[in-house]
């Protein structure tokens, strides 16, 4: 048996900043170096960010991708950290001659061997996911190849991402191709209980390849989308044997025992997938020998997260890398005194510092007492910025100049709330944040730029009865070991916020269930239909109201107007309204009843 120490780069790139992620590569190539490390790896298209794109559709992007790898190649070996091998993840081009339905200039989800001043060898992605939120016949053309590179008497094969979690490509092969290790770069976004499923994924292609699994995943904000991190490393039987945390950057070292190569000759070969292709298996060799036996370090594996702990933390580093990366320096939103308004506000002190949330309370005629009281009480717990605008007087100047009546008089409340909070992030740079949550959406019940303006949405994958959920789970935190950055030192949510009956508030007496069902029959029905796209039939079958069900789905549909304009949120679960879910707005395909 070798030793091997390796170190996966578990990081936060920004899409496009090729020379601050390249940086970022020297920087913690370093800090590899100086904890022994014989090999880094980083994650998919970390020197361009993860997912680009329609950028890899453009030449100039591509060109300075491959212009940036060879540059940090070289750039490694001139700061001496040149014989540390490296492997990371850009965009390449195939070569390919133009034709129809091919994407423009056959970019390769790439990644490359850095040694020694170079780029040593260069692989891609095989298999290219088109489910989800993943569009990549879109962007790539597929690679054919696995390369495997012989360090410190060990023979370490490379593949990517979607090649691990897909039966036949590159990694069927590496059994045959007699690799001792398996490294996979990686940008594997968040949902909700993924974890489990990848951890057993890890652990099955470890044991059908027969050597040991390092799984060095993506982490941070991109968009509506946020990783999760978790990166992995499992032995040939499939065991555990270490972990990353989860929503962190973590340089993750572990010492590993590995079979030593047991084939002598260089060069190239092809191998049969069977799935229809057939690899390429390259083999190259950094070090023939293994290092003098040494005395290994003990591994880390971070604790896992409970099912409200990942949530919560996917949607506060969903917001601070969507302020940070998009250069904002504060966030405001409408604060209400109710609960959804209520989470939103926690997740921004959680995510970017109290000091920087402004909350605008904007009473109409029909606000309650108690929804004022319990605003306040909500800044003063948590240290916010807080002004109160009374939007009586300009609604009654709007209704001077114009007769609304009925639901058009509530939704001009909420637009001139929606006008206000835009006003102050034009005149002061903050971002606006929608407070609004994914069972409201599904079923339109949100003003058009009112309640539905601003730049970005928390909770727009997060059905009501889960914002209650997270709430309480949130308030259980404070003072804990467990609390976040800002740990307030006592509950930050007031209980009357979540305990009180939710209302809009734009007419006398208002609840929610005078439009809709109460929550907790509503969200399973959303859950099927919108997250599991059942039909009408299967609905009743699996115990919803038929009426009920006719109803939801008549609001659902008719809502995707507004989904379309709707700020983008940090998805959670398999199916997020946006890149998951895209139906047409002119449909006049119905539902029928069973």
């Amino acid at each position: 048996m070798a030793q091997l120490r390796i170190a996966l780069a578990q990081t936060n790139p920004v899409v496009g900043d090729l020379a601050g992620n390249a940086d970022r590569l020297v920087e913690w190539t370093g800090r590899a170096a100086d904890r022994g490390a014989h090999l880094v790896v980083f994650t998919e298209m970390f020197l361009t960010g993860y997912p680009a794109e329609d950028l890899v559709l453009r030449s100039s992007f591509v060109e300075a991708s491959i212009a940036a790898i060879e540059d940090v190649a070289r750039r490694l070996a001139d700061e001496g950290l040149g014989e540390i091998p490296v492997v990371v993840g850009y965009v390449d081009r195939a070569g390919l001659a133009p034709r129809v339905g091919q994407p423009k200039g056959a970019p390769l989800d790439a990644a490359a061997l850095l040694h020694r001043g170079r780029v040593v060898t260069r692989t891609a992605k095989h298999h290219l996911p088109n489910y989800g939120v993943f569009d990549e016949y879109r962007y790539f053309v597929r690679g054919d190849r696995l390369p495997i590179f012989r360090l410190h008497g060990v023979d370490v094969a490379i593949a990517v991402c979607e090649d691990l979690w897909q039966d036949g490509g590159p990694v069927s092969v590496v059994a045959e191709a007699g690799a001792g290790l398996l490294v996979v770069p990686n940008a594997s976004p968040y949902e909700r209980e993924k974890d489990d499923v990848r951890l057993e994924l890890v652990s099955r292609r470890a044991r059908e390849a027969g050597c040991a699994l390092a799984y060095a995943n993506q982490v941070g904000g991109q968009d509506e989308l946020v990783f999760d991190g978790d990166s992995i490393i499992v032995s040939a039987s499939g065991e555990l044997v270490a972990r990353a945390a989860q929503f962190s950057e973590e340089l993750l070292v572990t010492d590993l025992e590995l079979p030593e190569a047991r084939y002598g000759g260089l060069g190239s070969f092809e191998v049969d997938a069977h799935d229809g292709t057939v690899i390429t298996v390259e083999r190259v060799e950094l070090a023939a020998f293994p290092v003098e036996p040494y005395t290994p370090q003990p591994p880390s594996v971070a604790p896992h997260l409970d099912d409200p702990a990942e949530v919560y933390s996917a949607l506060v580093l969903g917001l601070r890398d969507y302020v940070a990366k998009n250069g904002f320096r504060s966030v405001i939103l409408g604060l209400s005194g109710g609960i959804d308004s209520a989470l939103t506000a926690t997740i921004a002190s959680d995510a970017v510092g109290p000091d920087r949330v402004h909350a605008v309370m904007l009473p109409s005629l029909h606000s309650s007492e108690h929804s004022l009281s319990d605003a306040r009480e909500l800044v003063d717990r948590q240290g916010i910025n807080a002004r109160m605008v009374p939007i009586a007087d300009i609604v009654e100047a709007f209704e001077k100049e114009i007769e609304l009546s009925g639901l058009a008089a509530e939704n001009l409340q909420a637009r001139v709330r929606g006008m206000i909070l835009m006003g102050l992030s034009n005149e002061h740079g903050h971002l606006v944040l929608t407070t609004g949550n994914k069972s409201e959406l599904a079923v339109g019940y949100s003003t058009l730029y009112g309640d539905s303006a601003g730049g970005f949405a928390p909770l727009k994958d997060v059905l009501k009865t889960q914002v209650w959920e997270l709430s309480r789970w949130r308030n259980a935190q404070a003072g804990t070991s467990g609390d976040f950055l800002y740990g307030f030192d006592r509950p930050p949510i007031p209980e009357n916020s979540i305990s009180k009956e939710p209302s809009a508030e734009l007419r006398p007496g208002q609840r929610d269930t005078d439009s809709l069902p109460p929550y907790d029959v509503l969200d399973p029905l959303l859950g099927d239909y919108v997250e599991k796209d059942m039909g009408s039939a299967r609905l009743v079958a699996a115990g919803h109201d038929p009426e009920l069900v006719a109803r939801v789905i008549r609001l659902v549909d008719l809502a995707e107007y507004k989904r379309r304009q709707y700020p983008p949120g940090p998805k959670i679960t398999p199916k997020n309204f946006g890149r998951d879910r895209r139906l047409p707005i002119t449909n006049r395909w119905r539902e029928q009843a069973p």
